[in-house]
């Protein structure tokens, strides 16, 4: 159905669970989130494919480890602790990402390495800037 005044399909109220739960809306998020850190968007993009949550809506798991969750994979046996420590909610999208921005912070891209090979091409690019 057009709308009357511009002929065009009216458009579809975009919900939160939307913006979580489609890789479109996430993968921009996590760009914006880690502008100042563009090998972090390269990671999330290879290790969940910018999804946080799968198709039942629940946080998104590693499909070779378990233990690895949400956008960035952060691997719960490692990081739980630390992160409720920290207050940081690893399965919400927002403590996903700020907990790998504190992981980045402390150890550098070291806790991503069994992703490496399919983001650290790129980021020698952003070396050479």
């Amino acid at each position: 159905m057009l709308g009357p005044a511009t002929g065009q399909a009216p458009l579809t109220p975009v919900t939160s669970r939307d913006i979580v739960t489609s890789p479109r809306y996430v993968e921009q998020y996590v760009r914006a989130y880690f502008s100042d850190i563009p090998a972090l968007a390269l990671i999330a993009e290879c290790e969940s494919h910018f999804r946080h949550y799968d198709e039942n809506g629940n946080v998104l798991r590693g499909t070779k480890n378990k233990s690895d969750v949400g956008v960035m994979q952060i691997n719960e046996a490692y990081h739980l602790d630390a992160a409720l420590e920290m207050n940081v909610d690893l399965y919400a999208l927002e403590g996903n990402l700020s907990y790998a921005r504190h992981l980045y912070e402390t150890m550098g891209l070291q806790p991503w390495k069994h992703s490496k090979k399919c983001w650290y091409p790129q980021t020698l690019a952003f070396a050479q800037l």
